[in-house]
Parts: structure tokens; sequence; C-alpha cells
């Protein structure tokens, strides 16, 4: 039987590897090197579903997944995966800390990690790189002394010594995960729905409309956020997470309702609540 094929944000040693290992350790996984890679592998058939970093705790969302959901993408995300990120500082195994003048990351490490940076190395010049794993590419090959912020396998696959451990600036830290696909999830009675919309005017009243049509049927929304539109200064597109399953009786003509309000609304997915352990 073949396995699933996963396209996920990579190289190998990414926390998006991580996640992808831990939802279904069983598959084939194939690394692209940006998040438009991974979604353009899923719309072409080269894997089946892609997974790719949507949200962090201490930075806030991934706009580039946004970004590609909201305007160019038909992709639906299928599951939430949330996980625990664990920031290490990784040099070459000469290396000390006095003498790192460069420190490699995604810039979305570099800002989760940036009360330590500035307070351990703060003469030290950041600079960013595609994935944290990428990060660790570079500082092994670097010809000045320079450190990048990774995760423990990126210096298990390339002989990194971990020189800090832990570094991000607060914790609990952790990144949501969306794994993306042709169609979302099947309902399982703990669903979320993740919708986008827009206006054409602009007057008062305009957002409060929508958000009155869940409030009437007791629907709760987990989140709501905007994004620029890219139409215009000033013009925006909102994004909402609401409890429930776009197949219920119920929410879906909630959704109807609210479309109907709406100059531009798309169903970005309906899938499986992520619930903490105890």
């Amino acid at each position: 039987m073949a396995r699933k094929k996963i396209a996920y944000l990579g190289p190998p040693g990414t926390f998006t590897e991580e996640a992808t290992i831990k939802y279904d350790e069983k598959a084939q996984l194939l690394p692209f090197m940006s998040i438009s890679a991974v979604v353009s592998a899923v719309e072409t058939g080269i894997a089946e579903e892609g997974v790719v970093p949507i949200e962090n705790s201490l930075e806030g969302s991934v706009t580039e997944t946004l970004d590609l959901l909201i305007h160019d993408s038909g992709l639906l995300i299928r599951r939430e995966l949330v996980l625990p990120i664990e920031h290490h500082l990784l040099t070459k195994p000469d290396v000390e800390a006095p003498q790192v003048n460069i420190i490699f990351s995604h810039p979305q490490a570099l800002g989760q990690c940036r009360r330590f940076l500035e307070r351990c190395f703060p003469k030290a010049q950041a600079v960013a790189a595609l994935s944290t794993a990428a990060a660790v590419e570079q500082m092994m090959s670097s010809a000045t002394p320079a450190a990048a912020i990774g995760t423990q396998r990126a210096a298990t696959l390339h002989g990194a010594r971990i020189l800090a451990r832990d570094i991000q600036d607060r914790s609990p830290n952790v990144t949501r995960f969306a794994v993306l696909a042709a169609q979302d999830h099947p309902p399982t009675n703990r669903d979320k729905t993740s919708v986008c919309f827009s206006f054409n005017d602009d007057h008062p009243g305009l957002l409060c409309a929508v958000l009155e049509e869940f409030a009437r049927q007791s629907i709760n929304l987990a989140k709501i956020e905007s994004r620029p539109s890219k139409e215009g200064l000033g013009r925006y597109v909102f994004l909402v997470d609401l409890e429930g399953h776009r197949e219920e009786r119920m929410v879906g003509q909630v959704l109807d309702r609210a479309r109907g309000k709406t100059s531009m609304f798309k169903i970005l997915g309906s899938y499986p609540r992520h619930e903490e352990r105890a």
C-alpha cells in the first residue's frame, strides 16, 4: 500500500517537520523551501496534504500562509496541529559565545527570542533565513563565527553544538500548523471552521452585522483578526475561527446569512479542534 505523501516547510530539522512526523509518522515526507511551494505541491498532486505554520503564540499569525489561503489558493484546512516550540542556540563545536558575530534564523524565531538576543548578544548581527533548519546550514558553512536558532533535531542532523537551551522569551511558546488538502475534514462533533470575508462599502456597523449572526445562535468565535485586502489602503479582509462544522445545519445557515452581508466570503475549512491533553 502506497504511503501518503505530505509536503512540509523544510528542510529536515524544522519545527514543521517535527509537527508533520507527529501528525503521521508513516507518511512519506516531502520538504519544500517555502510555504508557497508547499501549497503548489498539494495543488498539483505532488503531495496529498501539506503542513505549514499558521500562528505562533508569541509572534501571532504567519501572514504568508494567511495571504495564500485568502487570495491565491483553493486548498482547505483539513487539520490543525499544535506544537510546543523550544528554541536552542546552535554553533559549530569549536565556537564559544564571545566569538559569535552573526546569528541566523527564521524571522519568526528571531522575534520569539528577541529578549535573549538583546541581552546576551547585543552586538551580533541577526540574519534572516528561510527556515530554522536552513539557518543551521548557513551557520555551519559560515566563515565568520556564527550561531543559529534551531531545533535539537537540526543540531543532530548537522553536527552542531547546543550552546544554550530554551532561549525563547516566554513559555509556553506554541505554534499552530495547518494541514492543507483539497478537501477539509468530515464532522467530528468537536470542530472548528475558519472563514474570511470583506466588504465593498465602508460604513458603521458592517462588521457588527456579520458578527451578530454568530452571536444570535450562540456560536463562539475563537479568533478574529484582519489582513490588508491588497486592494487599497484602508481595505481589509477579516478572518474568523468559529466553533462548529460548516456541514452542521445551524452553522451552515449562519454562514449563509453572513455571506449575504459581505462582498467576499470564503470558507477556509472545517476541521477537528485541537484539545489540550490533561
